[in-house]
Protein backbone atom coordinates (compact mmCIF):
# COMPACT_ATOMS: atom_id res chain seq x y z
CA UNK A 1 0.00 0.00 0.00
CA UNK A 2 1.43 3.71 -1.01
CA UNK A 3 1.16 6.48 1.16
CA UNK A 4 1.45 9.72 0.94
CA UNK A 5 3.32 12.03 3.17
CA UNK A 6 2.25 15.86 4.34
CA UNK A 7 5.13 18.12 2.52
CA UNK A 8 7.35 18.91 5.00
CA UNK A 9 11.43 18.37 5.32
CA UNK A 10 13.48 15.64 6.94
CA UNK A 11 13.24 14.92 10.56
CA UNK A 12 17.05 15.29 10.61
CA UNK A 13 17.15 18.86 8.57
CA UNK A 14 14.08 20.32 11.42
CA UNK A 15 17.13 18.98 14.12
CA UNK A 16 19.46 20.77 12.38
CA UNK A 17 17.00 24.32 11.99
CA UNK A 18 16.03 23.75 15.53
CA UNK A 19 19.89 23.82 16.56
CA UNK A 20 20.86 26.71 14.68
CA UNK A 21 18.56 28.78 15.95
CA UNK A 22 19.68 27.77 19.79
CA UNK A 23 22.81 28.76 19.20
CA UNK A 24 22.28 31.98 16.67
CA UNK A 25 18.79 33.40 17.37
CA UNK A 26 17.48 34.64 14.37
CA UNK A 27 15.55 37.63 16.41
CA UNK A 28 19.37 38.81 17.03
CA UNK A 29 20.54 39.33 12.98
CA UNK A 30 19.93 42.76 11.39
CA UNK A 31 17.06 42.27 9.80
CA UNK A 32 17.40 45.97 7.99
CA UNK A 33 18.81 44.36 5.65
CA UNK A 34 19.72 41.03 6.47
CA UNK A 35 17.87 37.68 4.95
CA UNK A 36 18.41 34.73 7.54
CA UNK A 37 16.94 31.34 8.63
CA UNK A 38 15.38 28.55 6.08
CA UNK A 39 16.04 29.46 2.85
CA UNK A 40 14.99 26.48 1.18
CA UNK A 41 13.46 23.63 2.99
CA UNK A 42 13.71 20.67 0.43
CA UNK A 43 10.87 17.92 1.04
CA UNK A 44 11.80 14.68 2.82
CA UNK A 45 11.40 11.50 0.19
CA UNK A 46 11.77 8.60 2.69
CA UNK A 47 13.00 6.54 0.14
CA UNK A 48 15.65 9.04 -1.25
CA UNK A 49 16.64 10.02 2.02
CA UNK A 50 20.07 11.74 2.72
CA UNK A 51 22.84 11.56 5.08
CA UNK A 52 22.71 12.96 9.25
CA UNK A 53 24.98 15.28 7.67
CA UNK A 54 25.71 18.81 7.33
CA UNK A 55 28.06 20.98 5.59
CA UNK A 56 29.11 24.34 6.52
CA UNK A 57 30.27 27.17 4.28
CA UNK A 58 30.58 30.46 3.99
CA UNK A 59 28.83 31.06 0.05
CA UNK A 60 26.51 28.13 -1.39
CA UNK A 61 28.24 28.11 -4.88
CA UNK A 62 28.37 25.82 -7.41
CA UNK A 63 31.66 24.10 -6.10
CA UNK A 64 29.51 23.84 -2.56
CA UNK A 65 26.40 22.39 -3.86
CA UNK A 66 28.26 19.61 -6.25
CA UNK A 67 30.32 18.57 -2.67
CA UNK A 68 26.73 18.91 -0.28
CA UNK A 69 25.44 16.46 -3.53
CA UNK A 70 28.49 14.17 -3.52
CA UNK A 71 28.77 13.75 -0.21
CA UNK A 72 25.06 13.38 0.02
CA UNK A 73 24.08 15.60 2.67
CA UNK A 74 20.61 16.86 4.44
CA UNK A 75 21.13 20.46 4.67
CA UNK A 76 24.32 22.99 4.07
CA UNK A 77 24.61 25.53 6.48
CA UNK A 78 25.99 28.50 4.54
CA UNK A 79 26.67 31.50 6.31
CA UNK A 80 25.82 33.78 4.11
CA UNK A 81 22.53 34.03 2.28
CA UNK A 82 22.06 33.08 -1.26
CA UNK A 83 19.08 34.89 -1.41
CA UNK A 84 18.96 38.44 -0.33
CA UNK A 85 16.07 40.30 -2.18
CA UNK A 86 12.44 39.08 -3.24
CA UNK A 87 12.71 36.44 -6.38
CA UNK A 88 10.15 36.63 -9.18
CA UNK A 89 11.34 33.53 -10.65
CA UNK A 90 13.89 30.24 -10.17
CA UNK A 91 15.43 29.40 -13.59
CA UNK A 92 18.18 27.65 -15.10
CA UNK A 93 19.61 30.63 -16.42
CA UNK A 94 20.77 32.12 -13.14
CA UNK A 95 24.20 29.98 -12.14
CA UNK A 96 22.98 30.89 -8.27
CA UNK A 97 19.41 29.49 -8.71
CA UNK A 98 20.55 26.93 -10.83
CA UNK A 99 22.59 25.47 -7.57
CA UNK A 100 19.28 25.97 -5.41
CA UNK A 101 17.21 24.25 -7.96
CA UNK A 102 19.75 21.19 -7.86
CA UNK A 103 19.69 21.20 -4.08
CA UNK A 104 16.16 20.85 -3.61
CA UNK A 105 15.50 18.53 -6.07
CA UNK A 106 18.48 16.41 -4.39
CA UNK A 107 16.14 16.80 -1.10
CA UNK A 108 18.74 19.15 0.38
CA UNK A 109 17.89 22.40 2.66
CA UNK A 110 20.23 25.48 3.33
CA UNK A 111 19.87 27.47 6.01
CA UNK A 112 21.66 30.82 6.68
CA UNK A 113 22.65 32.37 9.88
CA UNK A 114 24.38 35.14 8.90
CA UNK A 115 24.64 38.13 11.35
CA UNK A 116 22.80 36.17 13.87
CA UNK A 117 25.97 34.44 14.30
CA UNK A 118 28.69 37.87 14.29
CA UNK A 119 25.85 38.88 17.25
CA UNK A 120 25.98 36.49 19.61
CA UNK A 121 28.09 36.30 22.77
CA UNK A 122 31.02 33.56 21.44
CA UNK A 123 29.98 34.02 17.51
CA UNK A 124 32.39 35.36 15.20
CA UNK A 125 32.78 38.80 15.91
CA UNK A 126 34.01 37.52 19.52
CA UNK A 127 36.20 34.72 17.97
CA UNK A 128 37.99 37.31 16.10
CA UNK A 129 38.36 39.13 19.32
CA UNK A 130 40.15 36.03 20.79
CA UNK A 131 42.52 35.99 17.45
CA UNK A 132 43.48 39.48 17.86
CA UNK A 133 44.47 38.90 21.74
CA UNK A 134 45.76 35.50 21.75
CA UNK A 135 43.60 32.96 22.58
CA UNK A 136 43.42 30.96 20.21
CA UNK A 137 45.64 27.70 20.90
CA UNK A 138 46.50 24.49 18.96
CA UNK A 139 45.83 21.51 19.78
CA UNK A 140 49.40 20.42 18.99
CA UNK A 141 51.60 23.19 20.67
CA UNK A 142 54.84 23.50 19.18
CA UNK A 143 53.74 22.18 15.40
CA UNK A 144 54.30 24.86 12.56
CA UNK A 145 51.93 26.72 10.98
CA UNK A 146 50.65 24.82 7.76
CA UNK A 147 52.22 25.88 4.18
CA UNK A 148 51.02 28.54 1.93
CA UNK A 149 48.87 26.43 -0.94
CA UNK A 150 50.43 27.77 -4.36
CA UNK A 151 49.76 26.91 -8.16
CA UNK A 152 53.10 25.50 -9.41
CA UNK A 153 52.44 27.86 -12.50
CA UNK A 154 50.77 30.99 -10.90
CA UNK A 155 52.18 31.09 -7.37
CA UNK A 156 48.50 31.29 -6.54
CA UNK A 157 47.81 31.42 -2.79
CA UNK A 158 44.48 31.25 -0.71
CA UNK A 159 44.38 30.48 3.61
CA UNK A 160 44.75 26.85 4.15
CA UNK A 161 43.42 26.01 7.60
CA UNK A 162 44.67 23.94 9.97
CA UNK A 163 43.54 19.93 10.29
CA UNK A 164 44.17 20.14 14.05
CA UNK A 165 41.88 21.65 16.27
CA UNK A 166 42.49 25.05 17.38
CA UNK A 167 40.50 26.27 21.03
CA UNK A 168 39.92 29.40 23.10
CA UNK A 169 41.98 29.58 25.83
CA UNK A 170 41.22 32.04 27.97
CA UNK A 171 44.33 31.77 30.05
CA UNK A 172 46.61 33.01 26.87
CA UNK A 173 44.75 36.21 25.75
CA UNK A 174 46.56 38.98 26.58
CA UNK A 175 44.73 41.69 29.49
CA UNK A 176 42.04 43.25 28.03
CA UNK A 177 38.48 44.13 27.90
CA UNK A 178 36.05 43.82 25.51
CA UNK A 179 32.57 45.54 24.86
CA UNK A 180 29.71 45.86 22.01
CA UNK A 181 29.68 49.11 19.86
CA UNK A 182 26.13 48.15 19.12
CA UNK A 183 23.88 46.34 21.32
CA UNK A 184 21.10 44.26 20.51
CA UNK A 185 17.66 46.17 20.34
CA UNK A 186 15.71 44.38 23.58
CA UNK A 187 14.12 42.13 23.37
CA UNK A 188 17.09 39.90 23.84
CA UNK A 189 16.87 36.25 24.19
CA UNK A 190 18.01 35.33 27.56
CA UNK A 191 21.77 34.31 28.05
CA UNK A 192 22.40 36.78 25.10
CA UNK A 193 22.66 39.87 26.79
CA UNK A 194 26.06 40.58 25.77
CA UNK A 195 24.56 40.15 21.97
CA UNK A 196 25.14 43.16 19.30
CA UNK A 197 27.49 44.32 16.07
CA UNK A 198 31.21 44.79 16.32
CA UNK A 199 33.66 45.11 19.14
CA UNK A 200 36.07 46.58 20.81
CA UNK A 201 38.59 45.50 22.55
CA UNK A 202 40.92 47.65 24.50
CA UNK A 203 44.51 46.21 25.90
CA UNK A 204 45.48 46.89 29.52
CA UNK A 205 49.08 48.35 27.92
CA UNK A 206 49.61 48.70 24.29
CA UNK A 207 50.47 45.96 21.65
CA UNK A 208 52.99 45.82 18.61
CA UNK A 209 50.71 46.34 15.47
CA UNK A 210 53.22 43.76 14.25
CA UNK A 211 52.19 41.50 16.55
CA UNK A 212 48.85 41.56 16.00
CA UNK A 213 48.96 41.00 12.30
CA UNK A 214 51.49 37.76 13.08
CA UNK A 215 48.37 36.35 15.76
CA UNK A 216 45.78 37.79 12.93
CA UNK A 217 47.29 35.25 10.06
CA UNK A 218 48.04 32.79 12.73
CA UNK A 219 44.40 32.53 13.19
CA UNK A 220 42.78 33.02 9.56
CA UNK A 221 44.81 30.05 7.97
CA UNK A 222 48.32 32.30 7.32
CA UNK A 223 47.32 33.80 4.32
CA UNK A 224 50.06 34.83 1.25
CA UNK A 225 49.62 38.72 1.93
CA UNK A 226 47.35 40.78 4.82
CA UNK A 227 46.36 44.16 3.15
CA UNK A 228 47.43 46.62 5.99
CA UNK A 229 46.92 50.82 5.80
CA UNK A 230 48.63 52.91 7.99
CA UNK A 231 49.37 56.17 8.47
CA UNK A 232 52.20 57.98 6.20
CA UNK A 233 53.95 59.47 9.29
CA UNK A 234 53.99 55.65 10.99
CA UNK A 235 55.80 52.40 10.19
CA UNK A 236 54.78 48.81 11.22
CA UNK A 237 57.35 48.93 13.20
CA UNK A 238 56.70 51.83 15.43
CA UNK A 239 53.02 51.62 15.71
CA UNK A 240 51.31 50.82 19.41
CA UNK A 241 47.92 49.66 19.26
CA UNK A 242 45.49 50.13 22.38
CA UNK A 243 41.85 49.96 20.99
CA UNK A 244 40.60 47.27 17.83
CA UNK A 245 37.34 47.74 16.59
CA UNK A 246 36.75 44.58 15.01
CA UNK A 247 33.86 43.27 12.89
CA UNK A 248 33.76 40.66 10.40
CA UNK A 249 32.88 40.81 6.61
CA UNK A 250 32.38 44.57 5.80
CA UNK A 251 32.90 46.50 8.90
CA UNK A 252 32.64 50.45 8.03
CA UNK A 253 29.08 50.55 9.02
CA UNK A 254 29.41 49.11 12.34
CA UNK A 255 32.98 50.03 13.34
CA UNK A 256 33.06 53.27 11.90
CA UNK A 257 29.55 54.90 12.45
CA UNK A 258 30.45 54.71 16.47
CA UNK A 259 31.99 57.90 16.55
CA UNK A 260 34.04 59.32 13.44
CA UNK A 261 35.92 61.32 15.73
CA UNK A 262 36.58 58.34 18.36
CA UNK A 263 37.93 55.76 15.54
CA UNK A 264 39.82 52.82 17.19
CA UNK A 265 43.84 52.57 17.08
CA UNK A 266 43.01 49.25 14.84
CA UNK A 267 39.91 48.57 12.24
CA UNK A 268 39.94 44.87 11.87
CA UNK A 269 37.66 43.98 9.02
CA UNK A 270 36.95 42.28 5.72
CA UNK A 271 36.84 45.01 3.33
CA UNK A 272 36.79 48.83 3.82
CA UNK A 273 36.15 50.92 1.16
CA UNK A 274 39.17 53.09 -0.49
CA UNK A 275 37.45 56.43 1.32
CA UNK A 276 36.63 55.00 4.63
CA UNK A 277 40.36 53.75 4.56
CA UNK A 278 41.63 57.26 3.95
CA UNK A 279 39.42 58.84 6.91
CA UNK A 280 40.89 56.01 8.99
CA UNK A 281 44.79 56.62 8.66
CA UNK A 282 44.27 60.48 8.44
CA UNK A 283 43.12 60.67 12.12
CA UNK A 284 46.28 58.58 12.92
CA UNK A 285 44.65 54.77 13.11
CA UNK A 286 45.51 51.82 11.02
CA UNK A 287 43.61 48.99 9.06
CA UNK A 288 43.68 45.20 8.75
CA UNK A 289 41.43 44.23 5.70
CA UNK A 290 41.49 40.52 5.13
CA UNK A 291 39.36 40.37 2.01
CA UNK A 292 35.55 39.66 3.55
CA UNK A 293 34.56 36.23 3.71
CA UNK A 294 38.70 35.47 5.27
CA UNK A 295 37.59 36.58 8.45
CA UNK A 296 34.44 34.71 8.65
CA UNK A 297 35.44 31.07 7.60
CA UNK A 298 38.58 30.22 10.11
CA UNK A 299 34.88 30.41 12.94
CA UNK A 300 33.47 27.68 10.82
CA UNK A 301 36.37 25.34 11.73
CA UNK A 302 37.19 26.83 14.92
CA UNK A 303 34.39 27.26 16.80
CA UNK A 304 30.89 26.21 14.68
CA UNK A 305 31.72 22.63 13.58
CA UNK A 306 32.10 21.40 16.87
CA UNK A 307 29.65 23.65 18.39
CA UNK A 308 26.54 22.74 16.45
CA UNK A 309 27.77 18.99 16.72
CA UNK A 310 27.00 19.04 20.44
CA UNK A 311 24.20 20.53 19.86
CA UNK A 312 22.23 18.50 17.52
CA UNK A 313 23.68 15.11 19.05
CA UNK A 314 20.98 15.99 21.64
CA UNK A 315 18.63 17.71 18.98
CA UNK A 316 18.64 14.31 17.22
CA UNK A 317 18.23 11.79 19.96
CA UNK A 318 14.92 14.01 21.27
CA UNK A 319 13.56 14.24 18.21
CA UNK A 320 14.42 10.71 16.92
CA UNK A 321 12.77 9.44 20.32
CA UNK A 322 9.43 11.60 19.95
CA UNK A 323 9.04 10.18 16.28
CA UNK A 324 9.34 6.77 17.34
CA UNK A 325 7.32 6.86 20.41
CA UNK A 326 4.76 8.70 17.62
CA UNK A 327 4.95 5.54 15.27
CA UNK A 328 4.75 3.24 18.03
CA UNK A 329 1.35 5.46 19.25
CA UNK A 330 0.22 5.44 15.55
CA UNK A 331 0.53 1.43 15.39
CA UNK A 332 -1.62 0.88 18.47
CA UNK A 333 -4.31 2.77 17.17
CA UNK A 334 -4.69 1.29 14.32
CA UNK A 335 -2.57 3.39 11.93
CA UNK A 336 -2.27 2.49 8.48
CA UNK A 337 1.36 2.08 9.05
CA UNK A 338 4.53 4.17 7.39
CA UNK A 339 6.78 3.74 4.81
CA UNK A 340 9.68 2.03 6.20
CA UNK A 341 11.72 4.84 4.96
CA UNK A 342 10.55 7.12 7.89
CA UNK A 343 11.32 4.44 10.49
CA UNK A 344 14.74 3.85 9.40
CA UNK A 345 15.38 7.72 9.48
CA UNK A 346 13.83 7.72 12.58
CA UNK A 347 16.30 4.89 14.07
CA UNK A 348 19.60 6.08 12.18
CA UNK A 349 21.42 8.00 15.11
CA UNK A 350 24.56 9.15 13.47
CA UNK A 351 25.68 12.80 13.58
CA UNK A 352 27.60 14.79 11.05
CA UNK A 353 29.35 18.27 10.66
CA UNK A 354 31.89 19.05 8.77
CA UNK A 355 32.76 22.24 7.01
CA UNK A 356 33.40 22.65 3.19
CA UNK A 357 37.07 21.81 1.72
CA UNK A 358 35.71 23.79 -1.48
CA UNK A 359 34.50 26.66 -0.35
CA UNK A 360 36.52 30.23 -0.08
CA UNK A 361 37.01 33.47 -0.54
CA UNK A 362 36.65 34.63 -3.92
CA UNK A 363 39.89 36.36 -3.73
CA UNK A 364 43.22 34.73 -3.70
CA UNK A 365 46.82 36.58 -3.83
CA UNK A 366 49.16 36.28 -6.21
CA UNK A 367 52.59 35.86 -4.87
CA UNK A 368 54.72 37.24 -7.82
CA UNK A 369 59.24 36.33 -7.24
CA UNK A 370 61.71 38.64 -8.98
Amino acid sequence: MSLSFPASSSPFTRAVVSSMRKLYPESLADKSFDNTGLLLEAPFNPQRRRKNSVLLAIDLTKAVADEAIDRGDSVVVAYHPIIFRGLKSLTLNDPQQQSLLRLAQEGISVYSPHTAVDSVPGGMTDWLCDVVTGAIVSSSPGTTPPSIEKSSSHNYSHPVYPQSQRSVSPATALPHVRSTIHPSPPPVPEGFESAGAGRLVTFSTPQPLAAIIDRVAQGVGNPAGIPVALPQSASLDTMQIRTVGICPGSGSSVILSRDRGNIPDLVFTGELSHHDALAVIERGSAVIALSHSNTERGYLHAVMRQKLADSLKGEWEAARKAGLEALGENAKQGGAGTASGVEDALRDDTVVVDVSERDRDPYGIIVRQS
